[in-house]
C-alpha cells in the first residue's frame, strides 16, 4: 500500500463538476420564473446565487482542497465556535433579521448570510475530531455522551430560530460520525427513538405547531386544505408528472410561473423534472448516489481515522441534504426548507458545500492506493 498526495480523486471532481455546471444551468432557467411574477431583480438574485454563491465557493473549495486536511483536527474546536457564534449573532438586534418565520440570517449591507448552513460543516469537523480522540470509547456510553454534547448547542441555537431542517442536517451528520466510529446499534436506536420522540413533543407546542402542520399534511395530505405545504407538494408533483419520460424540454416549465412556490429554491428538483423528464431526475439522482459511493470510498481507503471520519460525515451532509428535498418534493418525506445540495439558490448553503466538497477532495489525495 501506499499514499498518493497531490492528486484528488478525478471521479469525485468529475461528479461534483457535473452538479455544480449542471445546477448553475438549471438555476438559470428557474430564475425566469421570476419575472411572471414581477420580479424585477432577477439580475441581484443571479448575482447573488452564481457569483457570490458558486464564483465564492470554488474559491473556497480551492481553499479547502489546498490546506492539509489534518490541520482540521488541530483548530477544530475554533472552527465549531465560530460556527455556533455566527449562528447565535442572528439574535443580535439590528444584525440578525427575520424572514419566512424563521430567524436565521445576518445583515451584512452589501449581502445577507445564513451563518447556520457554516455550522453543519464545523460541526463534522468537531465530531471527526471528538471521535477520533475517543477511539476504542466510541463504542460505548462515552460515544453516546459525545454525541449528545455535539448536538446540544447547535440544538438549542437552531430550535431558538426555528430551523429544524438544518438542525436535522446537522444531528445526522454527526450520528454518521458516530456509527462509523463504531457506536454500538442499541445506542444508535435509542439516540433515533429518542430524537424522533422529542421532535413530535415539540410539535405540539405553539412555538412549533408549523412542525406538527407538516407532518400531518405528510401523513394525512386529504385531510388537509390546499394551502401552504399542501399546495406545494401538488404544483411539486404536477410538476414532475407533467414532465413524463423526457420531459418538455429545457427552460420550458410551465409550473416555474406563478405555480410553483420556491422554483429555485427548496423545489428546483420539480423543475429539474418537468424540464427534464424522468431521464433527467433520474440522472440528478444517480449523480448524487455515486458522490455518496466515492465519498464513502475516500473514507474507507483513508489514511487515518480523522480523515476517514471526515470523509464519512462530509459525504452523509452533502448527500443527505440533497435526498431529504428530493424527497420532500415527491411527497415522500415532510417538508424541510432543505435545499438541493450544489443546484438551490442559497449563496450561503453553495459557498458551504463547495468548500466541503473540497475538503474531501483534499482527503482524496492521501488516500491509500493499492
Amino acid at each position: 500500500m501506499r499514499l498518493s498526495l497531490g492528486k484528488a480523486d478525478t471521479i469525485l471532481l468529475a461528479l461534483l463538476c457535473a452538479l455544480v455546471l449542471g445546477g448553475a444551468l438549471m438555476f438559470s432557467s428557474a430564475a425566469v420564473g421570476l419575472l411572471a411574477r414581477g420580479g424585477s431583480h432577477i439580475s441581484s438574485v443571479m448575482f447573488n446565487h452564481l457569483v457570490l454563491g458558486v464564483g465564492l465557493g470554488l474559491i473556497g473549495a480551492i481553499i479547502m482542497y489546498l490546506i492539509d486536511y489534518k490541520l482540521w483536527r488541530i483548530y477544530a474546536p475554533y472552527v465549531f465556535a465560530a460556527g455556533l457564534l455566527g449562528t447565535a449573532l442572528v439574535f443580535v438586534p439590528g444584525l440578525g433579521f427575520e424572514h419566512g418565520g424563521g430567524r436565521r440570517w445576518l445583515d451584512l449591507g452589501i449581502t445577507t448570510v445564513q451563518p447556520s448552513e457554516f455550522l453543519k460543516l464545523a460541526g463534522v469537523i468537531m465530531a471527526a475530531s471528538v471521535f477520533t480522540i475517543l477511539r476504542d470509547d466510541a463504542s460505548d456510553w462515552k460515544g453516546v455522551a459525545a454525541f449528545l454534547a455535539l448536538v446540544a448547542a447547535p440544538g438549542l441555537l437552531l430550535a431558538m430560530q426555528p430551523d429544524f431542517g438544518t438542525l436535522g442536517i446537522i444531528t445526522i451528520s454527526i450520528f454518521s460520525v458516530a456509527i462509523a466510529a463504531g457506536l454500538r446499534f442499541r445506542y444508535i436506536a435509542l439516540l433515533a427513538l429518542a430524537g424522533v420522540t422529542l421532535l413530535v413533543l415539540l410539535s405540539f407546542t405553539a412555538r412549533y405547531a408549523y412542525v406538527y402542520e407538516r407532518i400531518e399534511t405528510f401523513l394525512f395530505p386529504h385531510q388537509q386544505d390546499e394551502r401552504g405545504d399542501l399546495f406545494q407538494v401538488k404544483q411539486s408533483l404536477i410538476a414532475i408528472g407533467a414532465g413524463g419520460a423526457t420531459g418538455v424540454g429545457l427552460g420550458q416549465s410551465l409550473q416555474k410561473f406563478t405555480y410553483l412556490p420556491e422554483p429555485m429554491g427548496d423545489s428546483i428538483f420539480a423543475v429539474i423534472a418537468e424540464e427534464l423528464g424522468f431521464l433527467g431526475s433520474i440522472t440528478v439522482v444517480g449523480l448524487f448516489l455515486l458522490f455518496a459511493v466515492r465519498g464513502y470510498s475516500i473514507a474507507a481507503r483513508s489514511p487515518d481515522l480523522f480523515g476517514a471520519l471526515l470523509a464519512v460525515g462530509i459525504s452523509t451532509y452533502l448527500v443527505g441534504e440533497a435526498f431529504i428535498n428530493i424527497a420532500a418534493m415527491l411527497g415522500l418525506a415532510p417538508l424541510t426548507g432543505i435545499p438541493l445540495t450544489f443546484i438551490s439558490q442559497g449563496g450561503s448553503a453553495m459557498l458551504a458545500s463547495l468548500a466541503a466538497a473540497g475538503l474531501l477532495l483534499n482527503i482524496s489525495r492521501h488516500v491509500k492506493k493499492k
